[in-house]
């Protein structure tokens, strides 16, 4: 059987196509390239029906990856993560289906294992050796493990603010980690001077197109449990941008293939900071690219992107599916990551409480209908940020009472 069904690559800007079996980065215009598929020949071969055998992880999806030779396949069991209903915190949004999907549970502990195990196992088809990389990270980290697994070379610069426990996840991996006193933005100079050399391979945001490829498996897996019956609206925190693109591209590749009830698009809403907020302020303007975001500063680490080299497909994506670009106080991400554990009992990261606090505020503008299904993406775990919370806890002495609480 064929294991994967991948076409060609190709330019969503000027439409120039590329092999597969060859190293690529952007398109010859500037642009990111996207994987194609031959989905009318996948609609013959492949069925729902047949995922009900496979292992629960995102490999499942196999066909509509772009890994061909399955003995190159970089895994850590990552995928599958559990969709979970939040009645309590749905209730109190006034939202009557609330639900999450969390992806605080893969390993690395952020969603970016999933770009990190498709975009490994390609290079690692494609013969890469040595790969390079900026982060602000959680995708550091998890390129360097996957990487370590794969026995490839990583070079990663993040910022030196970026949290502690990514910085040793990077570290103890082995990989060659930097850090540098400024942003994501100030990581990826450095990186664009090391990747003229060749041997090399540049894995930044969009600068290797499988990266999405990977992430797209969070859409393929909303449909999946949802049985195919999409939700109203899916909220994510959009830093890069690559997971909102890549549930887009999944959900037409669906689309296409007719697995999807009545052929429904979810409306898209990529969450920012108020503090970092290039996408929002372009969706607000009408454009289709954003500005470079000045002085771009928020908790939520991993969204702090001030400006994203696929911001044209994020955008395209809002607009395609009539979504909107939402951006949040920093006071509101605490309030929302407090409340969504002590009244759901998840732990979320500042991005994934950034994307709750989007619901709450688009419930209460009425953009969120009554009766609408919304799902909220929560990209990582929260134990992986233990700065933001902050708590005065009493101190007891040996032999102390506790006061009854009354």
């Amino acid at each position: 059987m064929t294991y994967s069904y991948i076409s060609h690559l190709y330019c969503p800007k000027c439409s120039k196509t590329y092999c597969t079996s060859e190293t690529h980065h952007l398109c010859t215009c500037g642009s990111p390239l996207l994987v194609n598929y031959d989905l009318e020949a996948l609609s013959v071969s492949w069925t729902k029906e047949s995922l009900k055998e496979r292992s629960p992880d995102l490999w499942r999806y196999h066909e509509l990856l772009p890994l061909q030779d399955p003995s190159h396949r970089v895994t850590l069991g990552e995928g599958m993560t559990p969709l979970l209903s939040l009645p309590v915190l749905g209730d109190d949004m006034n939202i009557g289906r609330l639900d999450m999907k969390d992806e605080g549970v893969i390993p690395t502990g952020s969603f970016k294992a999933r770009g990190a195990a498709v975009g490994v196992s390609k290079a690692r088809e494609l013969g890469v050796r040595e790969l390079a990389m900026p982060t602000n990270g959680n995708a550091g980290a998890a390129w360097s493990l996957y990487a370590a697994r794969a026995s490839i070379i990583p070079t990663i610069v993040m910022p030196v603010d970026a949290p502690k426990i990514t910085r040793n996840e990077c570290a103890v991996s082995g990989a060659r980690l930097f850090l540098v006193n400024g942003l994501i933005s100030d990581a990826g100079r450095i990186i664009s001077q090391a990747v003229k050399d060749p041997d090399i391979y540049d894995v930044s945001t969009l600068k290797e197109p499988y990266r999405i490829e990977g992430k797209k498996t969070m859409g393929l897996e909303i449909a999946e449990q949802t049985g195919w019956k999409l939700p109203d609206v899916i909220l994510y925190p959009t830093g890069g941008g690559v997971g909102l693109i890549g549930i887009y591209k999944a959900i037409r590749e669906l689309q296409q293939l007719g697995w999807v009830e009545d052929g429904r698009m979810p409306k898209l809403v990529a969450v920012q900071s108020e503090g970092c907020a290039p996408i929002v302020k372009a969706w607000e303007e009408g454009r289709t690219e954003s500005d470079f975001w000045e002085n771009s500063e928020t908790m939520a680490f991993g969204i702090n992107v001030p400006k994203a080299i696929g911001d044209f497909l994020v955008l395209d994506a809002v607009y395609q599916s009539n979504g909107c670009a939402v951006a949040v106080s920093e006071s509101s991400i605490l309030e929302e990551q407090q409340r969504a554990a002590q009244m759901e009992g998840t732990f979320v990261c500042p991005e994934g409480a950034a994307s709750f606090s989007a619901a709450r505020k688009l419930r209460r503008e009425n953009w969120i209908k009554d009766g609408e299904h919304v799902v909220v993406l929560n990209t990582g775990a929260g134990i992986k940020y233990p700065d933001t919370v902050n708590l005065d806890i009493p101190v007891l002495q040996p032999g102390d009472v506790l006061e009854k609480k009354v």
